[in-house]
């Protein structure tokens, strides 16, 4: 840092600069090395949940369900059917972790007092939420893959937003009111694609 300059000055420099800086440390899941697919099982370490992938075979478009705790791949395998697969892994996905994700932000917003428009499921690269002027909360599907301190925290942060449409220094004391351990939470946060499956982005 420049002499004679403040470490207030620094740190508000780092709060306005925090999406460019968090963006760029983001396009990293790109090295995470390939696993071998179909995997034999899927973690979602969020909700607790690890599920024994079965081949069930079949007939008609490949789909995906749990059975006895059980995540069964049901339908016609051939040529086509990586791609096929990881399609109806992921609309599975979509949809356990939807209902989740919906309960657990209802409920982190009810502990705080936070109101919010509604809740959008995306699959990107680069962000793990957002929150638009209008209330709109848009989470990533990969937080699923985070430790359950770490999505709380993202939760937070986007519930934040809704009173603080920026990264000021209100921003992030509002923040360390609702998630005390913000910091070493966000740092978790910034390297969570290492524990995205290769599969999702494949």
């Amino acid at each position: 840092m420049p002499r004679g300059v403040s470490m207030s000055t620094v740190e508000a420099f780092i709060a306005r600069h925090r999406d460019w800086v968090s963006q760029k440390l983001a396009v990293r899941p790109a090295r995470v090395a390939v696993e071998p697919f179909p995997p034999t099982h899927v973690s979602l370490p969020a909700f607790g949940e690890t599920y024994r992938l079965h081949l069930a075979g079949g007939r008609g478009r490949l789909r995906a369900s749990v059975r006895g705790g059980v995540l069964s791949l049901r339908g016609a395998w051939d040529a086509a059917t990586p791609a096929a697969a990881r399609r109806a892994l992921l609309s599975w996905l979509t949809d356990h972790a939807r209902t989740e994700l919906e309960d657990r932000l209802r409920a982190a917003a009810s502990r705080g007092d936070f109101r919010y428009r509604s809740l959008q499921l995306r699959r990107q690269r680069t962000r793990w939420g957002s929150c638009s002027s209008r209330g709109v909360i848009s989470l990533n599907i990969c937080a699923v893959f985070q430790e359950p301190a770490v999505l709380d925290y993202l939760l937070v942060h986007e519930l934040v937003h809704t009173r603080h449409m920026n990264h000021s220094a209100a921003y992030w004391a509002a923040v360390a009111e609702h998630c005390p351990d913000w910091r070493r939470l966000d740092r978790e946060l910034t390297q969570g694609w290492k524990r995205v499956p290769s599969w999702v982005f494949a």
